[in-house]
């Protein structure tokens, strides 16, 4: 399997000049752990993080108590650097920059060592140089539980993934970039955030209806309470 078969595609983003409470808000609202930062024609900037937020936070503490343990180990040793990446505002000052990207005919196994050698939990993916969708620890895993060694993708399965996809975002009130659809020889796993039964059984009668589906199996998890409202 490759990147294309397991990644999650519309993925949220922002730009350079979005402001730090913005991007928190996004991660709260969508349940995710960091975004990427894009310029006008989605070509990859950088990452937001979880963990750059919490150093911009901490560092307002730091400020009053003239220094801390948590700052100093991701210190760069590049003090102005560190300055701006834990006061900075926005997007574009306090990102992890030029981060590694892969392209869609990335097979898993090399996506998983690269996670490993980088000490980084997601990587975005490419096409012709523009944002096309996310690969998580996650989403690898997934991947790795539905396909045997050697196998090789079928393109029936990336159409029925992309029809699958496709069809729940027109027709279904449920937010595809919350959705992680596996398949492997027709047998289709469900796997993400809904809102309701309703959203989840939605999503696998969407599945279910898509031509070349032999089973789904859904692991759809619901929203916890409050996520996700405005």
């Amino acid at each position: 399997m490759h990147a294309a078969d397991v990644m999650t595609p519309n993925v949220i983003t922002v730009s350079p000049d979005s402001e730090v409470s913005e991007i928190a808000s996004l991660l709260l609202e969508h349940g995710i752990s960091a975004v990427p930062v894009v310029d006008k024609d989605d070509r990859v900037l950088g990452i937001v993080s979880e963990g750059d937020l919490i150093r911009r936070i901490e560092s307002d503490e730091a400020d009053k108590a003239q220094g801390s343990w948590w700052l100093r180990l991701f210190s760069t040793g590049d003090k102005d650097a560190d300055y701006v990446r834990t006061h900075g505002r926005l997007a574009g000052e306090i990102m992890t920059p030029s981060p590694v990207t892969v392209e869609e005919d990335e097979p898993l196994y090399r996506i998983a060592a690269l996670l490993e050698k980088r000490g980084i939990k997601r990587v975005p993916v490419v096409r012709d140089g523009r944002l096309v969708g996310i690969v998580s620890r996650a989403n690898l895993l997934r991947g790795f539980s539905v396909a045997s060694p050697g196998d090789a993708p079928l393109a029936d399965d990336r159409a029925i993934r992309e029809a699958i996809l496709k069809e729940v975002d027109a027709h279904t009130g449920v937010i595809v970039d919350r959705l992680n659809v596996i398949v492997s020889d027709g047998h289709v796993q469900l796997w993400g955030l809904v809102e309701s039964k309703e959203q989840r059984w939605a999503v696998q009668v969407a599945a279910e209806n898509t031509q070349g589906v032999k089973a789904v199996e859904n692991n759809l998890g619901f929203m916890p309470k409050g996520m996700g409202a405005a």
